[in-house]
């Protein structure tokens, strides 16, 4: 199946849909020969999603059951339709934010549809370190997903919730992940049919606060991706604070609550402004050690 859209100038594809992916290795969402690769449990079937920029215009194929969904949805999972009215106004509340909407006006903000399989990538990515979470929900993939269909080489189908959610926690600990996000990685598993027909951002967020393991990131990261929401911010971030605080305020050191006193001039895109603070690479002055790497196969 192929289709084909227009695209609005300036475009940023790379950095667009590099949101979707942890890492360049995502099993399941990757680029191949200059094509960006997206693998999906879509509610019509598994499928392939296979998007190119050329000429203006994003071409679209998609392959296996679920292709029609994923075609259908191409141009949301791609961020077209992702609104930014009001954003130009707002930006100029602040001149570096100012700033970076001008250097940055082709990134777009995804929206997959999916909530599964953003919500196993934030379950991994919990209190860890980067390459922890990758290393957990890379195994967890491998282990249990399959491959996707169509011609991609290397790309894998997200797992299956019911094969999750019927999995013993203790079978994670060989593949990265202790008891404890183990069980909420079982736990959204079990209500991922429920979650899945959630109809915006609002009542995802909702839903996802009632099941044990859950908090304001999670939640945040999740309604970010699947919904494509502007204002999701990630509360409870180890870093995204001092990024906020020192990108806005030239503050080292910032709060939750410092970071969203920050980001009120910017309601309704406050998560768009953080996603533009982190792509900017300023990063806030770093004191002490690294977070060491841990693992737990053999506990």
């Amino acid at each position: 199946m192929t289709e084909r859209h227009e695209l609005p100038e300036r475009y940023d594809i790379a950095t667009t849909l590099g949101q979707l992916s942890l890492g360049r290795h995502d099993p399941c969402s990757r680029w191949i020969d200059g094509v960006y690769w997206l693998a999906a449990r879509t509610p019509e079937g598994p499928g392939s999603l296979a998007l190119r920029s050329a000429a203006g215009h994003l071409h679209v194929e998609a392959y296996g059951e679920g292709a029609g969904w994923l075609a259908g949805h191409a141009d949301a999972i791609a961020g077209l339709r992702d609104d930014l009215t009001g954003f130009p106004e707002l930006s100029q509340a602040h001149p570096f934010v100012a700033r970076l909407a001008r250097e940055h006006a082709g990134l777009r903000l995804p929206a997959t549809r999916l909530a599964f399989p953003r919500l196993l990538r934030a379950v991994c990515e919990q209190k860890v370190t980067g390459t922890e979470a990758y290393r957990a929900y890379s195994a967890i993939v491998r282990k249990f997903g399959s491959k996707a269909p169509g011609p991609a080489e290397r790309l894998w189908l997200p797992p299956e919730p019911e094969v999750i959610a019927a999995t013993p926690y203790y079978e994670f600990h060989p593949l990265g992940l202790e008891q404890k996000r183990a069980d909420t990685l079982r736990r959204v598993a079990a209500q991922a049919a429920r979650l899945q027909r959630r109809p915006d951002s609002a009542s995802l967020t909702a839903h996802l606060l009632t099941i044990r393991g859950i908090g304001p990131w999670t939640a945040a990261e999740t309604a970010a991706v699947v919904f494509g929401d502007p204002d999701a911010v990630s509360v409870g971030d180890f870093h995204l604070p001092n990024f906020v605080c020192y990108a806005l305020a030239g503050e080292p050191r910032g709060t939750d609550a410092r970071m969203l006193e920050l980001l009120s001039p910017f309601t309704g895109h406050r998560g768009r402004v953080c996603h533009l603070i982190e792509l900017s690479g300023l990063g806030a002055p770093k004191y002490g050690p690294r977070q060491p790497l841990r693992t737990f196969h053999t506990y």
